[in-house]
C-alpha cells in the first residue's frame, strides 16, 4: 500500500512528532511505500500575523502542492497528523478532489480548543468544547497570543460551519476512549471515530525494579504536575529517591533535598534503563492528556505507574493492578499513594507482571500495525464503494 503522510512539525520536538516518526518507520518496515508532505513551524518566524492567519484558515499553496503530489504518486490513502498552523484543512479538499480517502489522527484537542489541550492556566478547561464557541480562547490568548488565537478560532469557526471534519475526513483516530468521548460531545459523528492507541516502538525489555527510586519523565511545566510532585516529595522521611528526567520552565533554581535528583534530558535508551530499575514511574499531569506515552513505556519495562486520575491516564492505568491513581493536584494523596506503593514489595512485584502483560495486550508495535492497516484498508474499501472519497468540488473553489 502507498500512504501519504501529512504533518506540520512543531518547533520543539515532542511526543507527537516522535509518534509520527514511529508510525512512518513501522509502515516502511512492513514494506509499504510512504510519501511525506511536511511543513515546519520554524517558518512562523518569517511570517506576519496576517499571512500566518491566512495560511491557518486556508493554505492555497498547500492545496495546490497536495493535488500535484497526489497526481504524481497516486497514494491509496492520506494519513494526516498535525495540520496547524501552516498546512490547514485545505489538504482535505485536495485529497477529496483527487479521490483519496483521508484519515486524521487526533494527537490533541485542536478541533475543540484554540489551545489544543482543553486546559488553561495549568488546569482543565472546557469552555470552548462546543464548535460554535471557540472565541473565549481568543480572549484568554490560549494559543501563543491574541492574534494567533484569533487565527485558530477563525479556522475552527469556518470549518465547523462548512462541516469540513464530517464531510472531508473518512476516519478520525482517537488515542483513547476518553478523547473519543470529548470529540463526540463536540459534534463529530461517533461512527467516524476509531480508537487506536500509540505504541512502544522498541521493546525496552523487562527490568527487576531493584533501583529503589521513583522516576518522572517529561516536561517540567505546570500542567504536567511538577509542582505537585515536588511538594509531595519534600520534607517526609521514608519516601524513595525521586529521579526527574526532562527540562522545562519549572526546573528549580534553588537546591532540592538530596533524595530528589534532576537528570535533564536523556537519550531514550538511558530513559528505558532507568524505567526498568525504577520501583514505579510517576505521571502527575493536571490536564487532559490525550494519551500517556510514558505510562505505556513503563508498562513495557514491567514497571507500575502512579498516575493522576484524570483524562486518558485514568483509562490507561488500572488502579490496583498496573499501578495506583491519585487525586490530580493533591500532593498529600500523591505522597500517601507513593509510600504505600513503595513499601508493599509483594504488591509491587505482582503489579510488575500485570504492567508488562498490559503492554503485550495493547501497546506492541505489531498489534498497532495490524490496527493501522485495518483502518487504511477500511477507508480505501469504503471510498471505493461510494461515489468518491468526498465531493471533488464542494467548497474548494470558494476557498482556493
Amino acid at each position: 500500500m502507498k500512504i501519504l503522510l501529512v504533518h506540520n512539525h512543531y518547533q520543539r520536538v515532542g511526543g507527537e512528532d516522535e509518534t509520527v516518526a514511529d508510525e512512518e518507520y513501522l509502515l516502511r518496515s512492513h514494506g509499504h511505500a510512504v510519501i511525506k508532505y511536511e511543513q515546519h513551524n520554524d517558518a512562523i518566524r518569517d511570517l506576519g500575523s496576517l499571512e500566518l492567519g491566512s495560511k491557518t484558515l486556508w493554505n492555497s499553496a498547500a492545496y495546490g502542492e497536495l493535488r500535484q503530489l497526489i497526481r504524481r504518486e497516486r497514494p491509496d490513502v492520506l494519513h494526516a497528523h498535525n495540520l496547524f498552523p501552516l498546512i490547514s484543512p485545505a489538504i482535505y479538499y485536495a485529497a477529496g478532489a483527487e479521490g483519496v480517502p483521508v484519515i486524521q489522527s487526533l494527537h490533541n484537542y485542536r478541533l475543540l480548543c484554540v489551545g489544543g489541550m482543553l486546559s488553561r492556566d495549568g488546569r482543565p478547561c472546557e469552555v470552548c468544547t462546543r464548535k460554535t464557541l471557540p472565541w473565549p480562547g481568543v480572549w484568554h490568548r490560549c494559543y501563543r497570543d491574541r492574534a494567533h488565537s484569533l487565527a485558530i478560532a477563525a479556522m475552527l469557526t469556518l470549518h465547523w460551519g462548512l462541516r469540513t471534519w464530517q464531510r472531508r475526513v473518512r476516519t478520525f483516530i482517537a488515542l483513547t476512549d476518553f478523547a473519543r468521548s470529548k470529540l463526540v460531545q463536540s459534534g463529530l459523528p461517533p461512527e467516524q471515530i476509531v480508537v487506536k492507541p500509540n505504541f512502544v516502538p522498541t521493546d525496552p525489555g523487562i527490568g527487576a525494579g531493584a533501583g529503589g527510586y521513583a522516576l518522572y519523565v517529561g516536561r517540567l511545566s505546570p500542567e504536567k504536575g511538577i509542582g505537585t510532585l515536588l511538594t509531595a516529595w519534600q520534607g517526609l522521611e521514608g519516601m524513595p529517591r525521586l529521579l526527574v528526567v526532562g527540562e522545562g520552565p519549572m526546573r528549580p533554581e534553588t537546591p532540592m533535598p538530596a533524595h530528589i535528583q534532576f537528570l535533564g534530558q536523556l537519550p531514550r535508551a538511558e530513559v528505558y534503563r532507568l524505567m526498568r530499575e525504577a520501583s514505579f514511574v510517576v505521571v502527575p499531569s493536571e490536564v487532559y492528556e490525550t494519551f500517556g506515552r510514558v505510562a505505556v513505556e513503563a508498562f513495557a519495562a514491567g514497571t507500575p505507574v502512579l498516575a493522576a486520575k484524570i483524562g486518558a491516564l485514568a483509562e490507561i492505568v488500572s488502579d490496583g493492578r498496573t499501578g495506583l491513581v491519585f487525586a490530580p493536584g493533591n500532593p498529600e494523596d500523591l505522597r500517601r499513594k507513593a509510600l504505600s506503593l513503595f513499601q508493599a514489595r509483594d504488591r509491587l512485584a505482582a503489579m510488575r507482571q500485570q504492567a508488562r502483560a498490559e503492554f503485550e495486550r495493547k501497546y506492541t508495535s505489531e498489534l498497532n500495525y495490524g490496527m493501522l492497516l485495518h483502518i487504511y484498508e477500511r477507508a480505501r474499501r469504503d471510498a471505493a464503494t461510494t461515489s468518491g472519497a468526498a465531493c471533488p468540488h464542494d467548497g474548494a473553489e470558494m476557498l482556493s
